[in-house]
């Protein structure tokens, strides 16, 4: 019986030796939520006991149940008949599961049917169902719009839709994207006309590439303010679908066919207004993407980490020239660098998640307070999360691709064929660098923390806090740090904004290089073997990074 939990180490890694009691013990208001539920944790022992236990579960339905169920899955697909979209058999037996252990909800609070679980679980929990099966991530993954109505919406809508996708009673769908709006999306055009006599806003428009677009309960990107054409006139809706919600047809697509991709039309469907006005996109659906691009990441991880799997064991299976395959050097480096970047996903990501958690708690306690102190931490790690999250897709998805490349190099002629697990990871992982934003979009959203200088200072604190026992390779990482920080002065300089522009995702490739550096770094405190794995990525990536900062200056 399989574990994908269980069978994965490195997961366990940061639950045994990050100390994460400060964060539980915010999420947990002090271990008081323990007097208004009996299933809360009473201490910080007791919490991570209680994730353990969580991620064991899922880890064993994973395993058992979604991996096997996978290649069927992707087989049948998703079926579109009379307007109307029904998942592949398989997909309806996971959810099945994942619903009845209670998975739904996992960072919704108690008080609406969750378990108030920190995000950085949730990353974990999303790693290890895409593993199993990455397509099913999208609707597992679905989660945040209940996250978004919590942070956003009013009392009413909290406890009927966030109870509703805690209990598992509810799919989500965040509808967004139009023909003629993809990546821009202040180019909405779907309206929401205000209804006089039902007293309710009714939205008119078409959306396309609709991730579960067939959900029970959707959030909505729809023009409210009319004359407008930019991101000001836009506001968030939440709606049920109905009759008025019309499915035109589901793409039919290269991977991920667990999941179907909808174009939907609305024609009068009664809407909600989620929190203000116009700030739909400006607020709501930025922070919902963030959230989406998190578990993107997440999902390239776990379709990653499966790949190496894959790769490994057919590589010690595998005979050629009287001796298995994985005895043959270019083979065996292949596979020690997958092993290594896997390592360095990780490392990146659950930082990544760790600062928005803190991002989360303390944005909610200043909220409630007012305290000035709490406002400093916010806007600290607000300002990390919003650079390190655009990051993490950036790296995980474009890396997870070629791990997944590399596995079906690995295979040779018969990774090409259907036969072998590696050309389905192959053909889902492919997506995860295009959707919530591609990695283009990613160095948008990433190199104004590097030129205005934010970067710099974040990680010479962050330097400060790893294995001191590394004095060399600590003092590598300053000097590759000071020399991009040297670049980053001499590039605004130049008169020429296109060439400025053209580097413009070398400079966050190169900070990415650093920043899992010193994650990595920090994590070698904990083991001989994290020791191993800094040196290592130090040894083969940093020469790539110094390479991109003498191609820039030339």
């Amino acid at each position: 019986m399989a574990n994908y939990y269980d069978d994965n180490k490195d997961i366990e890694f940061y639950l045994n030796n990050y100390d994460l009691s400060e964060l539980v013990s915010l999420y947990e208001n002090n271990y008081e939520e323990v007097k208004k539920y009996d299933f809360a944790p009473e201490n910080y022992n007791d919490a991570m006991e209680n994730y353990k236990l969580s991620l064991n579960i899922l880890g064993k339905i994973a395993g058992d149940i979604i991996a096997e169920n996978a290649d069927s899955v992707d087989e049948e697909g998703a079926k579109f008949e009379n307007g109307e979209v029904t998942y592949a058999k398989g997909t309806r037996i996971n959810l099945d599961m994942l619903k009845k252990a209670g998975l739904n909800g996992v960072t919704l609070p108690r008080e609406y049917f969750g378990l108030n679980f920190p995000t950085l679980i949730y990353v974990m929990m999303i790693e290890i169902v895409s593993r199993a099966d990455g397509s099913l991530m999208n609707l597992f993954g679905l989660q945040d719009i209940g996250e978004t109505i919590n942070d956003f919406g009013s009392e009413e809508q909290k406890k009927k839709y966030c109870s509703a996708f805690a209990k598992g009673e509810a799919t989500g769908a965040m509808i967004l994207t139009e023909p003629d709006a993809g990546s821009d999306l202040q180019s909405v055009r779907t309206k929401a006309v205000w209804d006089e006599k039902e007293s309710c806003f009714r939205l008119y428009g078409v959306k396309r590439f609709i991730t579960n677009g067939n959900a029970d309960i959707s959030l909505v990107l729809a023009r409210s303010e009319e004359g407008t054409t930019d991101a000001r006139g836009l506001s968030m809706f939440v709606i049920e679908r109905d009759e008025t919600v019309q499915i035109r047809r589901i793409e039919d697509k290269l991977g991920i066919h667990g999941s179907p991709t909808c174009e939907i039309e609305f024609h009068g469907t009664k809407a909600e207004l989620v929190g203000k006005r116009g700030y739909g996109l400006i607020k709501y659906v930025m922070t919902l993407m963030n959230g989406a691009r998190i578990g993107v990441s997440a999902q390239a991880l776990g379709i990653a980490e499966e790949a190496y799997r894959e790769a490994y064991a057919y590589a010690e299976e595998r005979e050629q020239f009287g001796k298995s395959i994985i005895n043959f050097p270019m083979v065996r480096r292949m596979l020690d660098d997958m092993k290594m970047e896997l390592d360095a996903m990780r490392a990146l990501l659950y930082n990544t998640t760790i600062a928005v958690d803190y991002k989360k708690i303390y944005e909610k306690k200043y909220e409630a307070t007012g305290d000035k102190s709490i406002r400093k931490l916010y806007q600290y790690y607000n300002k990390l999360a919003g650079f390190l999250t655009p990051l993490s897709k950036f790296y995980l998805t474009e890396v997870g691709n070629k791990i997944c490349y590399d596995a079906l190099q690995i295979h040779g002629g018969t990774g090409y064929m259907r036969d072998f697990k590696i050309q389905r990871l192959y053909r889902d992982i492919r997506i995860t660098n295009i959707y919530e934003g591609t990695t283009q979009l990613q160095v948008v959203a990433a190199i104004g923390f590097i030129t205005s200088g934010l970067y710099f200072k974040f990680m010479e604190e962050a330097i400060e806090k790893t294995e001191l026992g590394l004095v060399e390779h600590i003092n590598k990482t300053k000097d590759l740090l000071n020399e991009l920080k040297a670049l980053v002065e001499l590039l605004k300089k130049e008169e020429n904004h296109t060439k400025k522009e053209y580097y413009e995702s070398d400079l966050v490739e190169i900070a990415a290089i650093i920043t899992i550096a010193i994650f990595m770094l920090q994590n070698a405190k904990y083991s001989e073997e994290k020791v191993q794995i800094a040196e290592r990525y130090i040894h083969e990536r940093f020469p790539k990074a110094k390479y991109l900062i003498d191609r820039i200056k030339s």
